[in-house]
């Protein structure tokens, strides 16, 4: 009760310093909750990619369907008979938006693509479905969370693809498919996809293709590419360079490459938060120990009456270290609330347009509180050992 008597005495003062606090656990959490969104996205594209080799058309430079060349099944076929390899799938994917309506969340258009449910049992990444069930006939489709959420669907409602754009040309073409399962959130890439059979996938390929050649074109044969999977204890480099040599027409991307990519765009938004971290640290910091170094030669007397009493030294310090905390405790508090509030109000904002920029992660929310913590205990340190060393007489005499 003492502690919490002292704050009320300088409310002013005491104000200021927690909005100090305030200010900087709030851009901490936003910063951070908006590195923890990137970072889900990119821990599951390293988990995707770093589990299977991504095999393209050898003339182009796609990497896991998304635009490129087109390989013929028959090559698929070949990479299932590559020693090590366990499984091979074929992929097909493109833009569910096409035009002027595409949106992006952070780098991942929407997309449509074919799936097949068995390549769960091989890859390190696994989708599960939060409604209904996987597709097993053309017209069907399984919509990421995002996807569903955008489009306002759930299991059972129909919805026509790809999405037609206001100022979409004549000739453009969706077809009807019915939403038979939404998968369960993820924060990476599979919430803004579209799941459909292997030969709906091709249909909506052909569609894409110029106008002139589409009639001259057999899609049914082709694919954007195709993910292979190794065998138990296959080293999937070693795999990645045996497809190269034996496997004419396709190129190989070794996962190690995939990975690093991901984990050094990581690496940046980490860079942030710690930037925002420092800020917290340097702004809350110095403000705490301001006040506290005030409170201390305010508060000579007490100090001086305490110590004449019998207060020992860990009296003194504990009541102005504990002082500390609870401001930086009030003040992490606050800008944690804010952040909350802010991040999420900016998600509901914009979900509408499938663009989630934060995750509010309990990893977060525990930094947060422990920093603001941490912050009001360090800060409060060098107040709180110049208030115990205080020689009573002399404390007196002062005052």
């Amino acid at each position: 009760m003492e502690i919490i008597r002292n704050l009320t005495r300088r409310k002013l003062r005491n104000i200021l310093t927690i909005s100090g606090i305030v200010i900087g656990v709030l851009a901490l959490v936003t910063m951070g909750a908006m590195a923890e969104k990137f970072n889900a996205l990119l821990a599951g594209g390293a988990t995707y990619f770093g589990s299977n080799v991504q095999v393209a058309d050898s003339s182009s430079g796609a990497v896991g369907g998304f635009g490129g060349g087109l390989l013929t099944l028959d090559r698929v076929a070949a990479l299932q008979q590559v020693d090590g390899v366990a499984a091979a799938f074929p992929d097909v994917s493109v833009g569910a938006k096409p035009g002027s309506t595409n949106t992006v969340s952070f780098g991942i258009p929407d997309y449509i693509s074919n799936y097949d449910p068995r390549a769960n049992d091989y890859s390190a990444f696994k989708l599960q479905l939060a409604q209904g069930r996987d597709v097993n006939s053309n017209g069907e489709v399984v919509l990421g969370s995002d996807f569903a959420t955008e489009f306002k669907k759930q299991v059972g409602q129909s919805i026509d693809l790809p999405i037609k754009a206001k100022d979409a040309p004549p000739d453009f073409v969706n077809h009807r498919f019915t939403v038979v399962g939404i998968l369960a959130k993820t924060q990476t890439a599979p919430d803004t996809g579209a799941y459909v059979s292997l030969a709906d996938s091709q249909t909506l390929l052909k569609e894409t293709l110029p106008a002139s050649i589409r009639s001259g074109i057999d899609t049914t044969k082709l694919v954007n590419g195709a993910t292979v999977y190794g065998k138990p204890g296959v080293d999937l480099d070693k795999l990645a360079d045996k497809i190269n040599a034996e496997v004419p027409g396709v190129k190989a991307t070794k996962p190690s490459t995939l990975v690093a990519s991901f984990n050094s765009g990581g690496a940046l938004f980490t860079a942030i938060t710690t930037g925002a971290a420092l800020i917290a640290l340097i702004v809350g910091g110095l403000s705490v120990i301001n006040t506290m170094l005030m409170a201390v030669t305010e508060r000579v007397r007490e100090i001086g009456l305490k110590k004449a009493v019998g207060a020992r030294t860990r009296h003194i310090l504990r009541e102005y270290v504990l002082e500390a905390v609870l401001i930086g405790a009030i003040g992490g508090t606050i800008g944690l609330l804010l952040g909350w509030g802010l991040t999420s109000l900016i998600n509901a904002a914009t979900a509408s347009a499938n663009l989630t920029l934060f995750l509010l992660s309990w990893r977060l929310v525990i930094i947060a509180i422990l920093f603001s913590v941490g912050l009001g205990a360090v800060a409060g340190i060098i107040p709180a050992l110049r208030a115990a060393r205080m020689d009573p007489v002399r404390a007196l005499r002062a005052a």
